[in-house]
């Protein structure tokens, strides 16, 4: 398939690079626009374009990296070492990239880079204020990360896919919006195209949609300087032709233009949806691109994938994986590991059912008279597989050492990811080796067993990306291994976000006892993953692999552990008959 930018009226000289979509959101934050605009990308990556995307934030916070799961989410971490928003996840899976730190935007880096810029003296003298040089600096950003290739190719971008974070009216956002008023003239209008997701609530027993929230919030959009070109109603259910046309006569659109987002069953049916109401020629006519369309059904093969997840969700197999953490009222803290499973869970034809164990209660024993905690146990003994993922803090240590010592002694499969990689180390301490309060020194930094320890190299004083983060390579140094047969070489590419290491003064004592340590570093002396011999699946990474799973391409390690966990249901069912 090939696509190119048509020849406009500004001749090549004049006209940029890039096509610019840039995605607002209205009435209320979490609508969606991540998805939405991961959704436009993948449209729009299906007819042949290179594109690329911009996460903005715009909180005054540097990067996500030492904000609580409470505030934001999980922390996702970038190929290069950036710590950013989970939305720039949706964007790495939908449209299987590799983005960069510089492709999510902060207040606090445009503000960082332009106090840095007045202290060395890049303005001259002059007074340093919002307008011009913040806004500059926000547009500055934009172009330059636009102009960086993500897939792999030697190929520029064609088309940059911009969230603007928030809803509009945010004071904190106002400078970003500033900024774009002025970039549509900087690039010229055939080269622009603004996106606008609002809600449209659904209110009493009649369950009539209603379209004010939306002709308030494209008002208050356009009196900022920013006319939608196509609006993005999300509602519970099908807005209908009626309320199309009602937004469009308010907020000075064509009804084509006013595109129903109502809930679907999973977001990877939302390109479809989209692509059903021609979304993806309307972005093609806005911003001036060719596509011959005698290629044929872009988006054919994700609409095979789709119907091969409907057919899988509709199905009666599933497994039953219990995630151990302290976070379980939150699903977003451990949103990468949820969508591995489910990438994996999908590639052996299953469906996940998410056993959520809140490792606080698996503190207390099932026979200690905790009624919580008893049936919480009960859950654990009804799982196919046993994962505890990365975290931090002491809270909820002591239970999810428990779940890898229940894993380990019923032969359930487990799978321990970053600190639970190392929770799995201090545990084979404690019960195989019987080094009593053998601990990692993040939690008891007087153990007489450190089996897991500060790496030298990280400051104990600022927080702020100073962990080991990003792609590092591991080298498997036992062939004969599960993840030397899952991923069919002897390197792994993983990513990492840790302060604590397992002790390698302790590594020949527990590889003589059957816990044998399969992957280093390049230097041979940083340990990188765990599997425990006579144990169907015990395996730990320190990287994460989630951060690397797709839809069409799962984590090899996430796919092993969940057929691990489909042939532990197996057994299990057999040998009650």
């Amino acid at each position: 398939k090939r696509a190119h930018l048509s020849s406009s009226r500004m001749s090549q000289s004049q006209s940029p690079s890039c096509k610019y979509v840039l995605t607002t959101g209205g009435v209320l934050s979490g609508l969606g626009k991540g998805v939405i605009s991961s959704s436009l990308g993948l449209i729009m990556k299906n007819r042949g374009f290179h594109v690329t995307a911009i996460k903005i934030d715009p909180y005054l916070n540097v990067d996500a990296g030492t904000m609580s799961p409470f505030e934001h989410g999980e922390v996702f971490v970038l190929s290069d070492g950036g710590e950013c928003d989970l939305d720039l996840g949706n964007y790495e899976r939908f449209l299987e990239v590799k983005l960069h730190a510089d492709n999510n935007i902060t207040t606090g880096k445009i503000y960082k880079s332009v106090i840095e810029a007045e202290r060395r003296g890049d303005y001259l003298g002059k007074t340093v204020q919002v307008i011009p040089h913040v806004c500059d600096k926000i547009q500055e950003w934009v172009q330059r990360v636009a102009g960086v290739s993500i897939d792999g190719s030697d190929q520029k971008p064609q088309i940059c896919f911009i969230e603007l974070g928030g809803t509009v009216g945010d004071i904190e956002s106002m400078a970003f919006i500033e900024a774009f008023r002025q970039f549509q003239f900087r690039v010229g209008p055939d080269n622009f195209c603004c996106v606008h997701v609002s809600l449209v609530p659904i209110v009493g027993a009649s369950e009539e949609p209603k379209s004010k929230p939306t002709q308030a919030s494209v008002r208050e959009l356009r009196g900022l300087g920013l006319s939608p070109d196509l609006i993005m109603c999300r509602c519970a259910k099908p807005v209908g032709q009626e309320l199309k046309n009602k937004i469009s006569s308010f907020c000075h659109l064509p009804p084509t233009q006013v595109i129903d987002v109502h809930d679907v069953p999973n977001i990877f049916a939302v390109p479809l949806l989209l692509e059903e109401q021609q979304v993806g020629a309307l972005i093609l006519k806005k911003l001036k691109l060719e596509y011959d369309e005698k290629l044929g059904d872009p988006m054919e093969k994700w609409r095979g994938f789709v119907t091969h997840v409907n057919e899988v969700r509709a199905g009666s197999k599933k497994l039953n994986i219990a995630l151990v953490g302290k976070y379980t009222g939150l699903q977003d803290t451990y949103f990468s590991v949820i969508k591995a499973l489910e990438h994996g869970c999908l590639a052996i034809g299953y469906k996940l059912n998410l056993m959520w164990a809140d490792s606080v209660l698996l503190e207390t024993p099932p026979n200690a008279g905790n009624k919580a905690s008893a049936e919480l146990w009960e859950k654990i003994a009804q799982a196919d597989g046993i994962l505890v993922p990365g975290g931090f803090g002491d809270r909820g240590i002591e239970g999810k050492i428990a779940a890898a010592t229940y894993a380990r002694t019923h032969k359930i499969p487990y799978f321990g990811i970053c600190l639970g990689m190392q929770l799995a180390v201090v545990e084979f301490a404690r019960s195989v080796l019987e080094w009593e309060g053998a601990n990692s020194t993040e939690f008891d930094p007087e153990t007489r067993y450190p089996v897991v320890t500060y790496m030298p190299e990280v400051s104990q004083t600022v927080m702020g990306g100073t962990m080991r983060l990003g792609s590092r390579t591991s080298v498997l140094k036992v062939e004969d291994s599960i993840l030397g047969r899952l991923y069919n070489a002897p390197t792994i590419e993983g990513r990492h976000r840790h302060r604590y290491e397992v002790n390698v003064n302790f590594v020949p004592h527990m590889e003589k006892q059957g816990l044998l340590f399969v992957a280093h570093d390049s230097t041979k002396t940083r340990m990188e993953a765990i599997e425990l011999q006579d144990h169907p699946f015990f395996v730990g990474t320190q990287f994460h692999p989630e951060f690397d799973s797709h839809p069409n391409h799962p984590s090899p390690v996430f796919q092993g552990f969940v057929q691990a966990s489909a042939d532990y249901q197996a057994r299990s069912a057999a040998s009650t008959h």
